[in-house]
């Protein structure tokens, strides 16, 4: 049993993350290697901004969000995390959404989808990097970027994909499942 989570990071009115993300879902499901494939939209988990009071390693969550969000994160295997480029650097919302909580993203490999426009978000995706592997996940290095997402549209706003986004889509979903498995051995409980 593998149960993958595809998270959309962008919130923000008249966002492609969602047309993106469902495009993932899609061949995600053709893929075969998750038992399981959740759409996980963070404008409907709508998190406020960090209002823990005490630090998301102690799992001592006091608001009903966090411990709801708590329960969906540590219910995954794997992640994709399907995100825009905003100034260089990955959005607010995917930030606050991972460091709400500590120990449930801990030994999950995570895939990164990103978008935007010449950099096809390659630059957030490095940037995010540093924070997935301070909480013990595993970025694989297989992932998919799209430039000039708006092109890749149709008018429903629904994703047509190029060869290269399909061959790298599987690719990274080849690399997710391998992780997932070999990482589960460390998400067991510790033995004296």
């Amino acid at each position: 049993m593998r149960k993958l989570h595809i998270i959309v990071a962008s919130t923000r009115p008249g966002r492609l993350g969602p047309s993106v993300a469902r495009w993932v879902q899609t061949e995600a499901a053709v893929h075969g290697g998750f038992t399981e494939i959740e759409f996980v939209d963070l404008a409907e988990v709508n998190l406020p901004f960090m209002n823990e009071p005490h630090h998301p390693r102690l799992g001592q969550y006091t608001h009903q969000h966090t411990r709801d969000w708590s329960a969906k994160v540590a219910e995954a295997d794997a992640f994709v995390f399907v995100m825009p480029e905003y100034n260089y650097g990955y959005n607010a919302e995917l930030k606050n959404a991972i460091d709400y909580l500590y120990s449930e993203w801990h030994y999950k490999p995570v895939g990164m989808v990103s978008y935007g426009g010449v950099s096809a978000g390659t630059r957030a995706v490095q940037m995010i990097k540093q924070v997935v592997t301070t909480l013990k996940m595993t970025p694989v290095v297989e992932a998919v970027s799209i430039p000039f997402v708006q092109q890749f549209l149709d008018d429903d706003k629904c994703l047509v994909p190029n060869e290269v986004m399909k061959s790298s889509v599987k690719a990274m979903l080849d690399e997710l499942a391998r992780f997932t498995d070999a990482l589960r051995p460390l998400r067991e409980p510790a033995t004296p």
